[in-house]
């Protein structure tokens, strides 16, 4: 079983990068192949519907991502919603991320935000036929210290989430195969 980590934020201050890190080495501890994919690192077009579909890095992060069994989305939450980075990452690289097990880790500027992940996952349920685990963590600024490092109880809810990823990933990628239809 592989797991990729996306830190879908843009910002060089991320703090949902240091949320994709902590997740990362959460699956990795429970044995599974766990890799890092920062946005920051790839020129990623905006979506035109056309022509960018062909470009490099959209073919590169694609192929990364219909590898994974395991998706972990790191995202900040921008005036309550997911930023425009990760929702344009879906557009440009939605059907690799058919069937997949998807998990939600939110790095939010205060507490009333907890709900905004969910029109984004609902198109990766509806569109993508992503299942979606109903666990997600959800961190405020005071969530981790000025260095990043998450509180006992934020890092007690990532290793939730990993384990929570792992389990029913794998439980998916052990059952037999279904015949449903598109």
């Amino acid at each position: 079983m592989r797991c990729l980590t996306l830190a879908a934020s843009l910002s060089p201050a991320s703090r949902s990068a240091g949320l994709a890190a902590a997740a990362r080495n959460a699956v990795a501890a429970h044995g599974v192949e766990s890799n890092l994919l920062d946005l920051r690192d790839h020129d990623l077009p905006l979506c035109d519907g056309g022509s960018c579909y062909a470009h490099p890095s959209v073919r590169e992060l694609s192929d990364a991502i219909g590898a994974a069994d395991l998706l972990l989305v790191a995202l900040p939450i921008y005036n309550y919603g997911v930023n425009a980075a990760a929702k344009n990452l879906v557009e440009l690289t939605g059907p690799a991320w058919t069937g997949k097990t998807v998990g939600f880790l939110c790095s939010a500027g205060g507490t009333s935000s907890h709900m905004a992940v969910m029109g984004f996952a609902n198109t990766l349920m509806l569109d993508c036929r992503c299942l979606v685990l109903p666990r997600f963590v959800y961190a405020a600024p005071d969530a981790a210290d000025a260095g990043g490092t998450p509180t006992a109880a934020l890092a007690e809810r990532i290793e939730a989430l990993a384990a929570e990823g792992v389990r029913v990933a794998s439980a998916l990628a052990e059952a037999p195969a279904a015949a449903v239809p598109a």
